[in-house]
């Protein structure tokens, strides 16, 4: 029994230590309900935004006889691209326009089913084939709409610094600690470290622009007649420089930037410190970082196949049991059969009355929801599994353990330190509160009062007053009269005259002789007298 436990102590030993196992742990942590809803209502947001930005109608368009849609400019783009120009001037008198965002919707919707297709049927170069359209259509958006897609790209940067930086604190906090903060926490820390999220993307892009500007300057120098092309000539050495860190620059970006918010969330990081870690681990462990990032999306494939299935059956299942209460075509005509490749589709509403319309709109929306969240599960799970990555990279590259996570509440911890050292500095009153441990020597005084029963004497003492000195030389005997001393200082106005001190001038020398040297005593006697 000891030798099997001892080799399975060694066994969870061996597999902790295999770090790239750990990212399959980001299903678990991408299903977690606070992260779905905040990528829910990013979704939303940019969802909003984009029909509200529509309003604009700047995409031209070519409808058919019953107002459907045949062809938009983008399809024009895509598929005959010389005839690009002219289907523009052709549809600029008809005034019938759409707007960017519906557009690249559409679009991008044909092309990931398409895509998945694909996939199913192993067909690898039909994926990328789709893909690569995908990434020219938005290149269609850039060039002919530029100010609509610098609009929106500043919503979606804005959006997903939040929604992104929340996803991942949670999964910091979760894989390193154990731990599962509230939706408030995380979107607090989100929002608090807003600065650094939206600007660590940023900055390297602006980085690349400049450059780029400065090389562009160097080509408007070679317009100059005769010496312009001897000028790009001398200048080409700079120019290939500067095309040197527009590459690095360029490939730290799109490479690093997934691994910009962990670095904040992680790290609390800000800006500059995000963008340095992500390059530097990127560059120092690029093939790691390549096989981590292969991994993280085939397994997150898989699980978003698991995803979309439990979607399909969710709403197939739903369908089927309302037909069996409802008309076939009644249902047909205000809610399409699901299908595992098209889960939600809008039903042909041209020849409806308004209850089948409304009806329609309605089921559409709530099956659009679950879509929704199927997308959402993408957006943890990218999140969530980057974070892990980010985490393992750290671990190769800084050796910085796994555990070790940023906590805002650190350094305040910490200040209160500071105030308890300063609490502690009333313990020297405390040690002036135990002067008055001197009273406690004098403790035989009470002794003095039965001599101070004698004190009608005092006025012939004052006759004789060798011991007025006493403030200076006879202060021997000071402990035993501070309690006389208010008599004394009740008999001052009453002291004799000049002449009775000039007798007793020979007595006082004499005394003084024989005094030891009492001068600590007079130095305790005013703590005494206060």
């Amino acid at each position: 029994m000891g030798d099997e436990k001892d080799s399975s102590n060694v066994l969870k030993n061996i597999l902790k230590n295999i770090l790239f196992l750990k990212i399959f742990q980001t299903f678990r942590m991408a299903i977690q309900p606070s992260k779905l809803i905040i990528a829910f209502c990013a979704v939303t947001g940019i969802y909003l935004a984009g029909s509200i930005m529509d309003f604009s109608n700047t995409v031209r368009v070519q409808k058919g006889i019953r107002g459907k849609v045949m062809q938009t400019e983008l399809d024009i783009y895509m598929t005959r691209p010389e005839l690009f120009d002219a289907f523009i001037k052709g549809t600029e008198k008809s005034g019938v326009r759409t707007g960017v965002f519906s557009t690249l919707w559409h679009f991008g919707s044909k092309k990931y089913h398409d895509a998945l297709d694909r996939l199913f049927a192993f067909d690898l170069p039909g994926v990328m084939a789709n893909m690569r359209d995908f990434f020219k259509a938005v290149t269609w958006a850039v060039r002919h709409h530029s100010l609509y897609c610098i609009l929106f790209f500043l919503i979606q940067l804005v959006v997903f610094s939040i929604a992104g930086g929340a996803i991942c604190r949670i999964s910091a906090l979760q894989f390193a600690q154990d731990e599962k903060p509230g939706l408030t926490e995380a979107l607090r820390f989100s929002i608090n470290k807003f600065t650094s999220l939206v600007t660590s993307p940023l900055l390297p892009m602006v980085i690349i622009i400049i450059i780029g500007l400065f090389i562009s300057l160097l080509g408007l120098i070679g317009n100059i007649r005769w010496a312009g092309d001897l000028m790009v000539a001398i200048f080409t050495l700079l120019a290939l420089i500067a095309g040197a860190f527009i590459a690095v620059a360029s490939i730290g970006t799109v490479a690093g930037f997934s691994l910009m918010f962990p670095s904040v969330a992680y790290d609390g990081s800000d800006c500059l410190d995000a963008i340095n870690r992500s390059f530097c681990y990127v560059y120092a462990r690029p093939w790691r970082m390549g096989f981590y990032t292969v991994t993280a999306a085939v397994y997150g494939s898989l699980c978003y196949i698991f995803v979309r299935f439990f979607a399909f059956l969710l709403i197939w299942c739903t369908h089927l049991f309302l037909q069996l209460g409802l008309n076939d075509k009644k249902l047909a005509a205000i809610w399409p059969v699901p299908t595992f490749k098209n889960l939600v589709d809008l039903p042909d509403l041209s020849a409806a009355n308004w209850s089948v319309q409304l009806a329609a709109v309605v089921i559409y929306m709530l099956v659009l929801a679950v879509v929704v969240l199927v997308v959402s599960f993408i957006i943890s799970f990218y999140f969530s599994a980057n974070t892990i990555i980010y985490s393992l990279l750290r671990k190769k590259v800084d050796n910085t353990a796994l555990e070790d996570v940023y906590s805002p509440f650190e350094e305040v911890d910490t200040e209160p330190a500071v105030f308890e050292q300063v609490d502690t500095e009333p313990v020297v009153p405390e040690q002036v509160e135990t002067e008055p441990t001197l009273p406690e020597q004098a403790e035989p005084e009470p002794t003095v009062p039965e001599q101070a029963e004698p004190e009608p004497t005092v006025p012939e003492q004052a006759e004789t007053e060798p011991a007025v000195p006493e403030e200076v030389e006879t202060e021997p005997t000071l402990p035993e009269q501070v309690e006389t001393e208010p008599i004394v200082t009740e008999s001052e106005p009453e002291q004799p005259p000049p002449k009775a001190k000039k007798k007793s001038k020979k007595k006082t020398k004499k005394k003084t002789k024989k005094k030891s040297k009492p001068q600590p005593e007079s130095d305790e006697s005013p703590p005494q007298e206060q």
